[in-house]
């Protein structure tokens, strides 16, 4: 919604007074830095932020003030402390991602998934529990999240998090919505596949196809970038605007289509 409502003409968010506002809270969804930058700029320093789950293990939270110091973070835990932690159970120094880990928080179970509740532990006995994100903190203990661990693409064996693309993506003044995911590849693995909602499905083709990769190809390293672009029309989002991204992926791995034309 941020993204939609800064891609307004300039003549129509000027008309609004926005003085008033006391208050914006967002969370669920990664926010790219330009997009709050602007917003924290046009609203002022009223937006909050936070991460959390439904399974209550931790509540990370902050302000705008703090955002504008360490821009990119989620916050700081209020509830739960973070460990980042590599594949060996080594907790990672400030600026390492890895897998993020909570303890000292509410336990919780899934309902009637053993297994489910079970891979949610760490395997080390700490007690820490997981949401299956991978982030790093900062040296002032600021969460920065990377994305999710289920969404990681390999391709020839290098790890690559789809969220940087989205974010660059995202604030591209043709795209609408956009979700970056990973596909088969016949000689890589995995390629990094975009599908892209633009304003008009008028503007959908090679032309626009060949624009977002450049554009993304000037901000990112060439291995993270799509190597193609499909468009929609609309993408499946939830009520509360969190992106469906599985249903997209499952299509193009039950399907097996070529990651490129």
């Amino acid at each position: 919604m941020f993204i939609r409502m800064l891609k307004l003409p300039e003549e129509t968010r000027a008309r609004y007074d926005v003085s008033s506002l006391r208050c914006a809270v967002h969370a669920a969804a990664p926010c790219p830095v330009p997009v709050k930058e602007q917003m924290i700029a046009w609203w002022g320093p009223i937006l909050h932020e936070y991460y959390a789950g439904t399974e209550g293990n931790c509540f990370v939270y902050t302000n705008s003030e703090d955002w504008l110091a360490h821009k990119g973070t989620v916050g700081r835990p209020i509830l739960g402390e973070v460990h980042v932690c590599d594949e060996e159970g080594r907790e990672l120094p400030p600026g390492e991602p890895g897998t993020l880990y909570f303890g000292n928080g509410p336990e919780f179970e899934y309902h009637a998934d053993e297994a489910k509740t079970a891979a949610s532990r760490d395997p080390w006995g700490h007690g820490w529990t997981t949401l299956g994100d991978v982030g790093h903190v900062d040296a002032d203990g600021f969460l920065h999240l990377t994305d999710r661990r289920a969404y990681m693409i390999i391709s020839g064996g290098v790890n690559i998090y789809p969220q940087e693309a989205e974010n660059v993506l995202a604030v591209h003044p043709k795209v609408a919505d956009v979700a970056v995911f990973g596909v088969p590849d016949a000689e890589m693995g995995e390629a990094v596949k975009a599908v892209v909602q633009p304003p008009s499905m008028d503007d959908a083709g090679p032309a626009l196809e060949a624009e977002l990769i450049a554009y993304c190809r000037d901000r990112l390293a060439h291995y993270k970038c799509p190597r193609s672009v499909d468009f929609r029309a609309e993408l499946p989002r939830h009520p509360t605007g969190k992106l469906y991204k599985r249903l997209l992926k499952d299509e193009y791995w039950a399907d097996d289509r070529p990651a490129t034309a």
